[in-house]
């Protein structure tokens, strides 16, 4: 990264940490920034490092692979995310997608991961930031009762597991309406959940009805 960006994202991790740049500041801020950058330049802004090797993983689980900021401010903007909403990441990795997502809209937002050291990290990171609102669940998301608004999914699943993950996410849905964003994976012959495209070509967001019992 070339240093004047480096300088232009330790600024805003200043803000950041005082609670002064958030919302649509942030959004015009990282638009500013060229895309081959915007990536490593977000990451700098919230101080997320390299990862850790990864564990062993159940058989399902997809290896780390951090979401693209485009496909999360997306997000943001074409659900649309409200403070209101409860942003719940399944496989939130270091953490980017709910950081953003919270520092973007206002809204509460939770992390489960499967890795502890990541999870560790995450947390690590919110502190160092100053972000009360998000929090992080070290967890198997198919094993875990869920709760929340709009669920997050960078393909973190497959297989025997992506099925039982959506079981959960169909008992929350006969709780409250919900939406299912999914990036990089298309959630086929789900009958309670109606897709919509968006700017992205890689995001589809998906919209609850009440599933069949």
């Amino acid at each position: 990264m070339q240093e004047l960006l480096r300088r232009r994202a330790l600024q805003a991790r200043a803000e950041v940490t005082r609670g002064t740049l958030h919302g649509a500041a942030l959004a015009e801020l990282i638009h500013s920034v060229a895309f081959v950058d915007r990536d490593a330049w977000i990451d700098e802004v919230l101080g997320i490092e390299l990862p850790p090797p990864d564990v062993a993983l159940p058989r399902g689980s997809v290896p780390y692979l951090p979401c693209g900021v485009d496909e999360i401010v997306t997000m943001v903007r074409e659900v649309p995310l409200r403070a209101d909403d409860e942003l719940v990441d399944l496989g939130s990795g270091l953490g980017r997608v709910v950081m953003l997502g919270h520092l973007l809209s206002g809204a509460r937002a939770c992390g489960i991961e499967i890795q502890e050291p990541l999870v560790r990290r995450a947390r690590a990171r919110c502190a160092e930031l100053a972000i009360a609102q998000v929090t992080f669940v070290h967890a198997n998301a198919a094993e875990l009762d869920l709760d929340g608004s709009v669920f997050f999914l960078y393909a973190p699943f497959n297989g025997a597991m992506l099925t039982a993950v959506i079981t959960r996410l169909a008992a929350v849905a006969r709780r409250r309406p919900i939406v299912v964003c999914a990036v990089g994976m298309e959630l086929h012959d789900i009958a309670w959940l109606t897709s919509r495209q968006t700017s992205s070509r890689a995001l589809i967001v998906y919209e609850s009805a009440t599933p069949a019992r």
